[in-house]
């Protein structure tokens, strides 16, 4: 830990999230890395497929930038695809992004996110995890990460999502948590837009633009 300076604090630390202390199951220790100042700003989750299409990067694109140029922390799970866009974009905003990881610190999955993690840290993020070093990036680990996702953040945005899709696992969570939620409509014959618009049929609230979830 000290070699890769990560962080160890425990529910009772005055520098754990504080809206953590309002979700079920919430992590005994966090494991971070990176500025922990800005935990309890203002923060949004932008989640959605791996496999997106040029829609969805478009417009986590879009929401991730003008989210941070209003000092919104972005939050996001690291992984490729919508989550690495919602990073790439608050940082070229010049905002904090804070990535949750469903591994331990000292291995960053996937590889290819390695250099957008150094960049997070470069730019005054933040990198966290509920996993002891040394735990590898295991399949399960992965939905029971997202309610820290929903968890630290005042809203969810999902921006592209299959019926099977992870990010509608941190929907489901913000849900249960009592956030807002809000889902990007998709085409209709899009195999990645099934779980947003089925979102929207059962009543998550439609974001359309950045004015529905910056008031």
């Amino acid at each position: 830990m000290e070699k890769n300076k990560i962080e160890i604090i425990n529910y009772k630390d005055n520098r754990y999230p504080q809206k953590l202390n309002y979700i079920n199951n919430k992590p005994i220790v966090l494991y971070m890395k990176g500025n922990m100042s800005n935990i309890n700003n203002e923060s949004v989750a932008v989640v959605g497929s791996r496999n997106c299409t040029i829609y969805g990067k478009k417009n986590a694109d879009f929401f991730s930038y003008e989210l941070a140029k209003r000092n919104v922390n972005v939050v996001s799970g690291l992984a490729k695809g919508i989550d690495a866009v919602a990073h790439s974009s608050c940082i070229r905003a010049k905002g904090k992004t804070i990535a949750v990881i469903g591994n331990g610190l000292d291995n960053i999955y996937p590889k290819e996110n390695l250099k957008l993690a150094e960049k997070i840290l470069e730019n005054n993020g933040l990198i966290i995890s509920e996993y002891v070093i040394g735990t590898k990036p295991e399949k399960e680990n992965f939905p029971k990460r997202n309610r820290i996702i929903s968890g630290i953040s005042d809203a969810v945005i999902v921006v592209e999502a299959s019926n099977k899709s992870g990010a509608l696992i941190t929907a489901n969570y913000g849900i249960d948590q009592g956030k807002e939620v809000w889902a990007i409509p998709g085409n209709i014959y899009s195999y990645n837009s099934i779980g947003t618009n089925n979102l929207i049929k059962d009543g998550t609230n439609v974001l359309t633009s950045i004015s529905d979830i910056i008031r």
